[in-house]
């Protein structure tokens, strides 16, 4: 069974940065296309990045573009999510996703395995 534990969470003043780790088990991690998510309090999840099986392709919703970087390691089974430029309106529970049907998708529906969440809260 594929397991997914996110880490790198924490609180951080505006303008800072956090980098987001996402450790992949129990599966061939580079079957997955890997995607990052975040839920705020009272909101739906919403996207936040997808990269390809083989770190080739990434896309990015717009309000996080130019700031933050998804990246993966298929040697160490690890995606991360590289985070400058913080905004309080970045707050929210992140959530790493995996989607072993290949295909680059932003929709929450499409992933099959998610992981359990990190909080990243910043501070105006």
């Amino acid at each position: 069974q594929v397991q997914l534990v996110e880490s790198g969470g924490g609180l951080v003043q505006a303008g800072g940065s956090l980098k987001l780790s996402c450790a992949f088990s129990g599966g061939t991690f580079s079957y997955y296309v890997m995607g990052w998510f975040r839920q705020a309090p009272g909101k739906e999840r919403e996207f936040v990045a997808v990269i390809s099986r083989s770190g080739a392709s990434t896309v990015y919703a717009d309000s996080v573009k130019g700031r933050f970087t998804i990246s993966r390691d298929n040697a160490k089974n690890t995606v991360l999510l590289q985070m400058n430029s913080l905004k309080p309106e970045d707050t929210a529970v992140y959530y790493c996703a995996a989607d072993r049907h290949g295909s680059i998708n932003t929709m929450p529906r499409d992933y099959d395995y998610w992981g359990q969440g990190t909080q990243v809260t910043v501070s105006s």
